[in-house]
C-alpha cells in the first residue's frame, strides 16, 4: 500500500501541496484529476520519490520515503518504480532496443525484447527516436518503464502529446498490462474522461484533495469521451 499523511510541499515560498492525505491499495488503478497548477504533478513527484515532501509522511509497503536520503530514494525508485511522462525523455543517440535495455539492465531483465514486441515495435528495434512517430516514441517509453518490472507505475499526462487515435491505443495497452501484470498504477491527467477507466478517482484543486470516489465499473479506452 502507498500511503500519504498530511504531506506539504512548497516552491519559492508558495505552498503547492497543503496537508494532502491518501491511500492507494496494491494493484489499484488511480487517476488524479486537476487543472494546471492544482498540485497533481507535484503530488506524483512526492509519492514516487522523485522529490521530498517538506512535511508529513509518504510510506510504501512499510518503507518511509520521507526519511530517506537522496541515495536511498534513488535505490527505491530503481527497485520499485516505473515512470511514463508526457515528454518522452528518450536518449536520441540510442536505438529503441538500447533505450529499453538501459532500464531492463537495472533489474537484469534479459527478456525485455518481449515487451518491445508487445507494444508493436519489434520492427523498430534499431530505429532512433527521431525516426519514430509520437505514438511510437510513447510506446518506447511504456516498454522502457515496464522493462524493469515495476511494482508501481506512475504516469504524468501520458497521452497529452498524442492525437485521439494514438492516445486511445496507448491507454488501452497500458490498462491491459495493468490487468495482466497486477502492478499499482497512478496516473495524473487533466482529461476527466480518462477517470472513467480508473478504479479510484482523486480530484485536486489549489493543492488539496477536494473529492475521492470509486467507479463501480471501468470503461475501456474506446468507450470514454475524448
Amino acid at each position: 500500500m502507498l500511503k500519504a499523511e498530511n504531506v506539504t510541499k512548497s516552491y519559492n515560498g508558495a505552498e503547492v501541496l497543503k496537508s494532502v492525505s491518501l491511500e492507494v491499495k496494491d494493484g489499484e488503478f488511480v487517476v488524479i484529476l486537476g487543472a494546471s497548477g492544482s498540485g497533481k504533478s507535484t503530488l506524483l513527484s512526492v509519492l514516487s520519490g522523485l522529490e521530498h515532501a517538506d512535511s508529513g509522511n509518504v510510506e510504501y509497503n512499510g518503507e518511509n520515503l520521507t526519511h530517506m536520503n537522496d541515495k536511498q530514494l534513488t535505490d527505491f525508485r530503481k527497485r520499485e518504480v516505473g515512470f511514463i511522462f508526457q515528454q518522452y525523455y528518450l536518449l536520441s543517440h540510442m536505438s529503441v532496443e538500447n533505450n529499453v535495455k538501459m532500464c531492463a539492465d537495472l533489474v537484469k531483465n534479459k527478456d525485455f525484447k518481449k515487451i518491445i514486441s508487445a507494444v508493436g515495435l519489434e520492427d523498430k528495434l534499431k530505429s532512433k527516436p527521431s525516426q519514430l512517430s509520437g505514438g511510437e516514441q510513447q510506446r518506447v517509453c511504456i516498454a522502457r518503464a515496464l522493462a524493469k518490472n515495476p511494482n508501481i507505475l506512475f504516469l504524468d499526462e501520458p497521452t497529452g502529446a498524442l492525437d485521439e487515435k494514438t492516445g486511445r491505443e496507448v491507454l488501452d495497452y497500458i490498462v491491459r498490462l495493468h490487468k495482466t501484470q497486477g502492478f499499482t498504477m497512478i496516473m495524473v491527467t487533466h482529461n476527466a474522461n480518462i477517470a472513467d477507466m480508473a478504479q479510484t478517482v482523486i480530484k485536486m484543486n489549489s493543492g488539496v484533495i477536494t473529492e475521492t470516489h470509486s467507479n463501480s465499473s471501468q470503461k475501456t479506452a474506446y468507450e470514454i469521451g475524448w
